[in-house]
């Protein structure tokens, strides 16, 4: 299998869909092929959603939707098991995190108890119901959108399921020209609808065995521990990154140059996709600066 010419097709594919926003298209990807989860928050209507039925119509694997609310139960997210009266035994019904790519719409618009449905599932690929484990289907992930927690209806992300998520990107709203192509493109069609997928799930499972094996050295290694020691330290944090954090932010940057076609990752990898894995793992000080001008202060003040 060609990898490069297997991720140009997913990002080409991807982009029928999203027009303007190949950083983030690229990063969505980055995400997949390091075995990642996906946050995606930005205001309603930009395109969330749209990025994420995108990437998982890419890939012919399972997918399942789940629309968040309120109302909805941990028990529908996981599973349950029910009482089959002709057998006079317990049958576990699997719920909709089992696929392998699970997209969360509006995640935060649920109930803290139902959102940390997830955390086994992000974090240890299984799902423990009744005492029982049940392992989920290799790759999974999942791609979760959420609004600004200021707007109304919507609850705060726990840190232990930020902390899941490898990265966290917002789209914006889109420059002239492609509001404009999207006016024409979609008076009559929808083409998210018409997306086929461009690699099947073999592939993506050797795409991700690929990028694995991508060399880091260990200059590079130091460089992002000192970085997630920086944020420790800051006076201005409350929380800084977790070791999960290191971890992600080495895994992404190895995808990142896969993807760009590279067997070895550089510096520069690691400085574009710090903002991208750490903000929203970190919680500053009251009355202090944001997480991402914060993080843009350590990336000048770390030496390289």
């Amino acid at each position: 299998m060609d990898f490069a010419a297997a991720a140009q097709a997913v990002l080409d594919n991807v982009a029928k869909v999203i027009d303007g926003k190949q950083q983030a298209i690229e990063t969505a990807l980055v995400v997949m092929l390091a075995e990642g989860h996906l946050l995606i928050e930005d205001v309603p209507g930009v395109g969330k959603t749209a990025l994420a039925r995108a990437l998982a119509r890419s890939v012919d694997g399972s997918v399942r939707r789940i629309q968040f609310t309120p109302d909805l139960l941990p028990s529908d997210v996981t599973g349950v098991s029910v009482f089959n009266q002709a057998s006079a035994e317990f049958e576990f019904k699997p719920g909709a995190v089992f696929a392998n790519l699970v997209v969360g719409d509006e995640i935060n618009r649920a109930s803290p108890k139902t959102q940390s449905a997830l955390l086994e599932s992000m974090e240890e690929r299984q799902v423990s119901v009744d005492g029982t484990t049940y392992p989920l289907p290799r790759p999974f992930m999942v791609v979760a959108t959420q609004n600004p927690f200021e707007m109304e209806g919507t609850y705060v992300l726990p840190e232990a399921q930020r902390d899941r998520f490898m990265a966290r990107i917002s789209l914006g709203y889109p420059d002239t020209d492609a509001e404009l192509a999207m006016l024409r493109d979609r008076d009559t069609r929808d083409p998210a609808a018409l997306l086929e997928s461009v690699i099947l799930v073999d592939d993506l499972q050797q795409m991700i065995a690929h990028a694995r094996g991508i060399h880091v050295a260990e200059s590079v290694e130091r460089y992002v521990v000192a970085l997630a020691r920086a944020t420790r330290e800051s006076g201005d944090l409350r929380l800084g990154a977790s070791p999960r954090a290191t971890l992600q932010l080495v895994r992404a940057a190895k995808a990142l140059a896969a993807v760009r076609d590279r067997e070895f990752v550089l510096p520069d990898d690691v400085v574009e996709l710090a903002p991208l894995v750490l903000t929203h793992r970190l919680v500053p000080l009251r009355g202090g600066g944001s997480s991402d001008e914060i993080v843009s202060d350590i990336l000048r003040r770390v030496p390289v």
